[in-house]
């Protein structure tokens, strides 16, 4: 009903998270708009991370039998929400008391928009960006926009972005649902840059707010962003999403780049030690392709914007760094 708040389910995904996860939900029960729900998806966590959670008020914990993933278990959560938003948190993202006032006003300003990303700050490197929107590259690189950057004054005005990244991000339930919700082949990485690209082949559109802020650790359950784990998901999914979702027209003449890209990537995984875990993510990513290529099929017969209208959204670069 017009003039009314729109609904929304905070949902965060654990696995072994210790104490960060206690402080992440002691963030968000400090909201200056409260959550209509706050779901905690636990993927069969041995730690003692669940300690004292369930008596959190307004909190439920929807425990798993095996770890399924940050793909999957977000999906099982997205099965149950009923409110109009889903808000996705990870554990180690501590967010400011007015961020979800912040997304929930943009939403309030931009009703065609069905997906709103965060500024994310690097936990404990105050002025430090740890992105403002993932940036997807003509290559098929993906890399978080202002990662590890200075917080610039341009840096604080909303805009249109490829899409958010999921450590902090809102989407409108129906849109989600829409569009399948996230591939849990992917079972984590990359899952939420393929499914900001095919939102937009849906024809919708994703937005940044620079007033959502939270302070975020970045892979703290993993090991880092460079370890193996993250990296072998990284480097396999990002193929995927190119194969999957990059437009035919698009499609073949930046494929070429696509493969050198990876044949790049690959040896500087090799000059980090790395070389395993890369053979073993391409090799992956190899064996994946006939399934990822019936979900192209499928994805780009209901695409409903063109290949220029993508071109103008992706980053011209070929690599990063």
């Amino acid at each position: 009903m017009a003039g009314m708040r729109q609904t929304v389910t905070i949902v965060i995904v654990n696995w072994n998270s210790g104490a960060l996860l206690r402080e992440c939900l002691a963030h968000c029960l400090r909201q200056t708009v409260p959550a209509d729900a706050i779901l905690v998806v636990d993927n069969a966590s041995q730690d003692n991370s669940l300690d004292g959670v369930d008596a959190l008020p307004g909190v439920t914990v929807m425990p798993m039998e095996r770890n399924l993933g940050f793909a999957a278990a977000n999906n099982r959560a997205i099965a149950q929400c009923t409110t109009d938003w889903v808000l996705l948190l990870n554990p180690d993202a501590f967010a400011e008391p007015g961020w979800m006032a912040a997304l929930l006003a943009a939403a309030a300003e931009r009703p065609n928009v069905v997906a709103f990303g965060s500024r994310q700050m690097q936990h404990g490197k105050p002025g430090i960006l740890d992105g403002i929107g993932d940036s997807y590259y003509i290559s098929g690189q993906i890399l978080r926009d202002r990662y590890q950057q200075p917080c610039r004054p341009e840096d604080l005005v909303a805009r249109e972005i490829f899409s958010p990244c999921a450590a902090a991000a809102m989407y409108r339930l129906d849109a989600v649902r829409q569009c399948g919700g996230f591939d849990e082949d992917f079972f984590c990485y990359a899952e939420d840059v393929d499914l900001g690209f095919r939102l937009r082949l849906a024809g919708h559109s994703s937005w940044y707010v620079p007033d959502a802020v939270v302070w975020h650790m970045g892979s703290a359950t993993v090991g880092g962003q460079h370890s193996d784990f993250a990296t072998y998901y990284g480097h396999r999914n990002l193929v995927w999403v190119f194969v999957k979702n990059m437009p035919g027209p698009l499609f073949w003449p930046l494929l070429p780049i696509h493969v050198c890209m990876n044949v790049a990537s690959f040896f500087r995984l090799s000059r980090r030690g790395q070389a395993s875990v890369g053979w073993r993510a391409k090799r992956d990513a190899l064996r994946g392709l006939p399934a990822m290529w019936r979900h192209r099929t499928l994805i780009q017969r209901a695409a409903r914007v063109n290949a220029r209208h993508v071109w103008n959204f992706l980053s011209k670069r070929i690599f990063s760094g």
